[in-house]
């Protein structure tokens, strides 16, 4: 489903307009960017968590110039679905 879609489907659920509903994903998605980006997670209750993920250090390889890289420790973003949510899926 894309972006597009569920504005479609929240318009026609609630009856705002598609232009307000677009605004609010939209701001949605930027504060849990925000969030994310500021080491803060972000919990919905029901539906799941937006949180950050630390990658500890590792070695690789690069097999085009045969040599060993070391790809230090990164975050990552990751989201985490509540209980509820995941038996509804089940």
């Amino acid at each position: 489903m894309t972006k597009a879609q569920i504005v479609n489907e929240i318009s026609k659920a609630t009856g705002i307009e598609k232009a307000n509903v677009l605004a609010t994903v939209e701001n949605f998605m930027e504060v849990v960017k925000d969030s994310l980006a500021n080491g803060e997670n972000v919990y919905l209750r029901g539906f799941g968590s937006f949180i950050v993920k630390t990658r500890s250090q590792k070695t690789a390889r690069n097999i085009s110039k045969n040599e060993t890289i070391i790809i230090p420790e990164h975050k990552i973003p990751a989201f985490k679905p509540a209980k509820v949510f995941m038996e509804e899926v089940k």
